[in-house]
């Protein structure tokens, strides 16, 4: 048996309950998927985009929807050893990337060296959205996982002061016919690393060279990583608090709230107070 073959049985196999239900799930609960669509599945070269792919090739394969789907690599100037890395990675799980490449990189690294995130995310968006469309596709997958739904929730009201979360699909407002979609949207992290481990695979972290700097510098903080640690301190009192995070997301009770905001208009609780 080949080594992406192993991989593939895993999946179904030993990580059915942990991985492939709660794919399965998100793309059938939030309708992800559907006959006819073209995706392009966005391969960075990390664990969760590779685990992805994987899932996205046995749906495609053994699913009862009938799609089509490109697994597309934007090298945004990586260096060569980890462009190789996801070329051999790619190799090994019999995952046939196209790669195209972009400057974003090096745009960033001129313009916004102090704070490179925010502009590289923008322009990132941008390249995958405009190379969907050439390749026809009308949706784009992305590989965010439960963890990183709930550490978006906790940043944008601790630092944010709203409530708002990373949502299962969101169609483009630049790019007409364009959505994008969270497949493992109900994958816990923990999993895809057990995932990983079990099957000695070896991804990269992060080929951000701005990252890459910042570990180098030994200045490894951020809201995010501060988010993940506060996580998993709460876990200790609660070992359901993730998930009952996730669910409150999906259970406001709009009799109980100040205000809500939809479209940028913003409505208080004492609009139609006095009308009751």
């Amino acid at each position: 048996m080949e080594k992406y073959q192993e991989v593939e049985r895993s999946l179904i196999k030993t990580y059915r309950k942990d991985i492939w239900r709660l794919f399965i799930r998100a793309v059938n609960d939030y309708e992800l998927i559907r006959d006819n669509d073209c995706i392009m599945v966005c391969i960075s070269g990390g664990k969760d985009s590779f685990l992805l792919a994987k899932c996205i090739q046995e749906l495609r394969r053994h699913g009862k929807i009938n799609f089509e789907a490109h697994y597309v690599v934007m090298d945004p100037g990586y260096t060569k050893e980890n462009r190789q890395a996801i070329i051999d990675n790619a190799k090994l799980l019999n995952v046939p990337i196209e790669i195209f490449e972009s400057d974003i990189f090096a745009v960033v690294n001129k313009v916004a060296l102090e704070s490179p995130c925010y502009l590289c995310a923008r322009m990132r968006r941008g390249y995958l959205y405009n190379r969907a469309q050439e390749l026809g596709c009308n949706k784009i997958a992305l590989g965010h996982h439960f963890d990183d739904v709930i550490e978006t929730t906790l940043l944008s009201l601790f630092y944010g002061s709203e409530i708002k979360t990373m949502m299962p699909k969101l169609k483009s407002d630049n790019y007409p016919g364009l959505e994008l979609i969270r497949p493992l949207y109900m994958v816990k992290e923990r999993a895809i690393k057990a995932w990983k481990n079990y099957n000695q695979l070896t991804f990269l972290n992060c080929a951000c060279r701005f990252t890459e700097r910042q570990a180098l510098s030994e200045d490894v903080s951020s809201k995010r990583v501060e988010m993940k640690n506060l996580i998993a301190e709460m876990r200790k009192i609660n070992p359901d608090i993730d998930y009952n995070i996730f669910k409150a997301l999906d259970n406001i009770n709009l009799n109980c709230v100040l205000g809500t905001k939809k479209d940028g208009v913003y409505k208080s609780f004492l609009d139609d107070y006095d009308q009751k």
